[in-house]
C-alpha cells in the first residue's frame, strides 16, 4: 500500500524546516564572527585556524561515512537524485550476471555426499563462476544423493570447465548436456502432463517414459513370438532395476525394457516410471475417439481415425483383398507372414495406427507410426482398388504431424526401390529427404527438424525385413 502524506502536514513540515535553517544560519554567522575575532587578536591565531580546518575535514568525512552506512538504497545502485524525485525516469539497474545475452542452459547431474553443508558448498562453487541455478531435484541414495540441476551459465563456459567447477564443489560422477526450452518446465508440472497424455492415449506410454527419463532406449518384449511360441527370454514377474536398465511389466502383455547406458537410473526415477506404467494398467485398453471425415477428389468420403486391436478383423479382411504385389511391397517378406504382423502393428504399445474407412464401413488403408528404439518408422498399406486417390498421402501427412508433436527429429520408411508410389508419397511431404539403397531395399528418411548439437548422431535403422 502506498503511504500518502496529507497536504497540511507537508505545509507544517516546510515551515519548521525553514525556521531551523534560519536559526542555523544565524548561529553559523555568530560562530564565524567569534572565530575571526579570536584569530585576529589572539596570540595563537594560526594554530587555532589550522585546528578548525582539521575539525571541519573530520566532520565532513564522518558525515559521508554515516550517510553511506545508513543509506536504504540497494548495494551498487545510485540513490535518488532531485531529477528522479521530481518524476524523471530512474537510471537502469546494473545487469545481473547470467541474465544477459550469450548464456547457455545446461542439464547437470552430480553425486554429493550425504553430509550437512555439501549442497551449499556445491552451490557456492557454481556461483563463483557466475552460474545461475534454475531448478534443482534431489534423488536420495543409500550413501549420498544425486542432485539434478538446470543451470544458466555464461556462454563462454565450456562443459569441461563446468565439470571442474562441480568437482571443486564436492560433486562426483558428473554428467552434463545442453538443455532447451522444454526443460524449463518444473518437474511436477512435466510429470502431470505426461500422466495426462498417457491417460488419454496408451500409445503415449513409451514417449512419456522417454521424456521422463531423458535420452534412453525403450524396447517392448511381447509375451509370445509372432508364430505364437513362448519367448526364450523369461518375462519379469516384478519390476527390476539394474543400474542402467529397467524392466517393467507391460500392461498390454510382455515387458518394457528401458536402457540408458550413459547414466544409471536412480530409485526416484524407477518409482516414477512404475507409477506411469501402473496408471496405464489401471486404465486398460483404450483408443482416442477422434475421427475426421475427408472427401476424396472423385467425391467419395472416407473416415480417418485411430485404430487399435479392435480393428484386427477388418485389417485381416483388407489383407485378403490386397494383391500379392501390394503385400510384398509393404512387408518386404513372405506374404504368409503378413497377417501375423497385424497384432504387433495394431498394438498401441508399439506406436500409433491410422485407419481409413469408407462410408459403408470398409477398411481401405492403414498407416503406422512405429517406435523403433530411438528411431521412428512410418509405413503405409492401401488396398489396390483405393490406390492413387490421395489416401496414402493424407495418412502419411497426419503420421508425420504426430511425429512432430512427439518431438521426433526424423521419420524413415523402408520399401523396395521399385515402389515408385511410396517414393512419390514421401516426396509430397515437402521435407528434406535422405535416400539409402542396400540390396534393392530403399530407406527414405524425412528430416522433420534439425537434430540438436548435443544429441548423438542418428543411428541408421536396420535394413532387415520388418512388419
Amino acid at each position: 500500500m502506498t503511504h500518502v502524506t496529507p497536504a497540511h502536514s507537508r505545509r507544517h513540515h516546510h515551515w519548521r524546516r525553514d525556521l531551523v535553517e534560519l536559526a542555523a544560519l544565524f548561529t553559523a554567522v555568530a560562530v564565524a564572527d567569534t572565530i575571526a575575532n579570536t584569530i585576529a587578536h589572539g596570540p595563537d591565531g594560526r594554530a587555532l585556524l589550522l585546528a578548525s580546518a582539521v575539525t571541519l575535514l573530520a566532520t565532513a568525512g564522518f558525515h559521508t561515512w554515516w550517510a553511506r552506512r545508513h543509506s536504504h538504497a540497494p548495494p551498487g545502485l545510485p540513490t535518488s537524485t532531485p531529477d528522479t524525485a521530481a518524476g524523471a525516469p530512474a537510471p537502469a539497474p546494473a545487469a545481473v550476471p547470467g541474465t544477459e545475452s550469450g548464456t547457455a542452459v545446461w542439464r547437470m547431474r552430480t553425486t554429493v555426499r550425504d553430509k550437512p553443508g555439501s549442497l551449499a558448498t556445491l552451490c557456492g562453487a557454481l556461483a563463483r563462476h557466475g552460474i545461475d541455478i534454475l531448478t534443482l531435484q534431489a534423488h536420495p541414495l543409500a550413501d549420498g544423493a544425486v542432485d539434478e540441476f538446470l543451470l544458466r551459465a555464461p556462454g563462454a563456459l565450456s562443459p569441461a570447465e563446468l565439470t571442474r567447477a562441480v568437482t571443486a564443489g564436492g560433486g562426483s560422477s558428473t554428467w552434463v548436456e545442453r538443455a532447451d526450452a522444454h526443460d524449463l518446465v518444473d518437474t511436477p508440472t512435466r510429470v502431470l502432463n505426461l500422466a495426462t497424455r498417457t491417460a488419454l492415449d496408451p500409445a503415449e506410454l513409451p514417449l512419456a517414459l522417454r521424456q521422463l527419463l531423458g535420452r534412453c532406449t525403450i524396447r517392448t518384449l511381447p509375451a509370445a513370438s509372432l508364430a505364437g511360441r513362448p519367448l526364450a527370454e523369461p518375462l519379469p514377474v516384478e519390476a527390476v532395476l539394474e543400474e542402467t536398465v529397467m524392466r517393467l511389466r507391460d500392461p498390454a502383455g510382455g515387458a518394457l525394457t528401458i536402457e540408458r547406458p550413459y547414466l544409471p537410473f536412480t530409485p526416484t526415477e524407477f518409482a516414477r516410471a512404475r507409477a506411469l506404467v501402473e496408471l496405464d494398467t489401471r486404465l486398460g485398453p483404450r483408443v482416442p475417439p477422434r475421427r475426421d471425415v475427408l472427401t476424396l477428389p472423385e467425391g467419395n468420403e472416407i473416415t480417418v481415425r485411430r485404430a487399435g486391436p479392435g480393428d484386427l478383423a477388418a485389417a485381416r479382411a483388407m489383407h485378403e483383398r490386397c494383391s500379392t504385389a501390394t503385400l510384398e511391397q509393404r512387408y518386404h517378406g513372405p506374404v504368409g507372414d503378413a497377417e501375423r504382423y497385424l497384432n504387433h502393428l495394431l498394438s498401441p504399445r508399439h506406436g500409433r495406427t491410422l485407419a481409413a474407412y469408407t462410408a459403408s464401413g470398409r477398411l481401405t488403408a492403414l498407416g503406422h507410426l512405429l517406435w523403433d528404439g530411438d528411431e521412428t518408422e512410418v509405413a503405409l498399406l492401401v488396398e489396390d482398388a483405393w490406390q492413387r486417390r490421395g489416401i496414402g498421402s493424407e495418412l502419411l501427412r497426419r503420421l508425420v504431424a504426430m511425429a512432430a508433436e512427439t518431438e521426433c527429429a526424423s521419420v524413415y520408411a523402408v520399401t523396395r526401390s521399385a515402389n515408385t508410389g511410396m517414393v512419390a508419397t514421401m516426396r509430397g511431404l515437402g521435407l528434406p529427404l535422405d535416400y539409402q539403397i542396400e540390396e534393392g531395399t530403399l530407406v527414405i528418411t524425412a528430416r522433420i527438424a534439425a537434430t540438436p548439437a548435443s544429441a548423438p548422431a542418428p543411428v541408421s535403422p536396420p535394413r532387415g525385413h520388418r512388419p
